[in-house]
C-alpha cells in the first residue's frame, strides 16, 4: 500500500503540471523514481521517459479535441528534437549518474527561472501565429537540439523551454502547450526505445506512477483555462527550487563527507 501511494500520490502532481503548464511533470518524474521508488539514475531516467511519453500522448489527445495542437510545427519541431534525443541517449552512457542528477538539477533552476519570469504575451489572432521561415528556424532548431539533447540525457521532456519558443513564435499561449505536449511525446518515445535494453526496467512501478498521472494530466488539462496561470507558474517553481536544493545535496554529499575525513 505504501509503494501505490509512493508512486500515484506524486503522479497526480507531475500529470497536473502537464495539464496546466504544458510541461514540468518530467523534471518531478526523475526524482520520484530516485528519492521515493529507489532506483538509479540511468533507470530513472529511461522509466520516466516511458511515464512522461504515455500521459504526454493522453494530454495531446485533450487538446487536440479542443483545437489546440499544431501538427505542422510539432513535425519540424518533434522531428529535429528527436534528432537530438538520440544523441542524447548516447551521451549518457558516459555520464556518471551523480553527474546526471547534478545536471537534473542544473535544469530544473533553469526550469523554475523561466517559470519565475513567466510567458511572453502572443496577442496574434489564429492564422497569423507564425512567424518569418528565417526567424522560425534560427530559434526552433538550436531550441529542438537542446531539448532532445537533455530529454535523452537526462531525461527532461523540456516544455519549460518548448513553450515560451513556441509562443515567441507568436503561437497562441493554449496551442503552444497542446503542440509541446506532442512534441514531447515523441521526443521522451524515442529516448525509451533508446535505453531499452541498456538499464533495466519496473514495468509495475511505470505503470503505477502513470496510473497517477493520467488522470492528473486529464485534470490539469481541463483547468487549464480557469486557473490563474502566474500563480501556479510561481507556486510550481518554488517547488522545484526546493527539489533541485535536495538533489544537490544528496548528489554532492558523499563528495563532502569523503573532504571532511581527508
Amino acid at each position: 500500500m505504501q509503494v501505490l501511494a509512493a508512486a500515484i500520490v506524486p503522479g497526480l502532481l507531475i500529470g497536473g503540471a502537464l495539464g496546466l503548464l504544458g510541461g514540468g511533470g518530467s523534471v518531478l518524474t526523475v526524482p520520484l523514481f530516485v528519492y521515493v521508488l529507489g532506483f538509479n539514475p540511468r533507470e530513472a531516467i529511461a522509466m520516466s521517459l516511458a511515464v512522461v511519453a504515455a500521459t504526454s500522448a493522453f494530454g495531446t489527445a485533450g487538446h487536440w479535441r479542443a483545437g489546440h495542437v499544431n501538427f505542422r510545427i510539432a513535425a519540424v519541431f518533434g522531428g529535429v528534437a528527436m534528432l537530438g534525443t538520440v544523441f542524447g541517449v548516447r551521451l549518457a552512457r558516459f555520464i556518471p549518474g551523480t553527474t546526471q542528477m547534478v545536471i537534473f538539477g542544473v535544469v530544473m533552476v533553469a526550469a523554475a527561472l523561466f517559470m519565475f519570469r513567466g510567458r511572453p504575451r502572443c496577442d496574434e489572432e489564429p492564422g497569423e501565429h507564425i512567424a518569418s521561415p528565417v526567424m522560425s528556424a534560427g530559434m526552433v532548431v538550436p531550441a529542438a537540439l537542446l531539448v532532445g539533447s537533455l530529454t535523452g540525457s537526462v531525461g527532461v521532456g523540456g516544455g519549460f523551454l518548448i513553450v515560451p519558443v513556441l509562443v515567441l513564435l507568436r503561437m497562441p499561449l493554449r496551442e503552444a502547450v497542446g503542440t509541446s505536449l506532442l512534441v514531447i511525446t515523441g521526443t521522451c518515445i524515442a529516448g525509451f526505445l533508446g535505453y531499452v535494453g541498456h538499464v533495466r526496467l519496473d514495468w509495475v512501478a511505470m505503470t503505477l506512477v502513470a496510473a497517477g498521472t493520467l488522470p492528473g494530466i486529464a485534470m490539469g488539462s481541463y483547468l487549464h483555462g480557469f486557473v490563474p496561470q502566474a500563480v501556479i507558474r510561481r507556486a510550481f517553481a518554488v517547488l522545484l527550487m526546493m527539489i533541485a536544493a535536495f538533489i544537490f545535496i544528496e548528489s554532492m554529499a558523499p563528495q563532502w563527507a569523503m573532504s571532511a575525513g581527508r
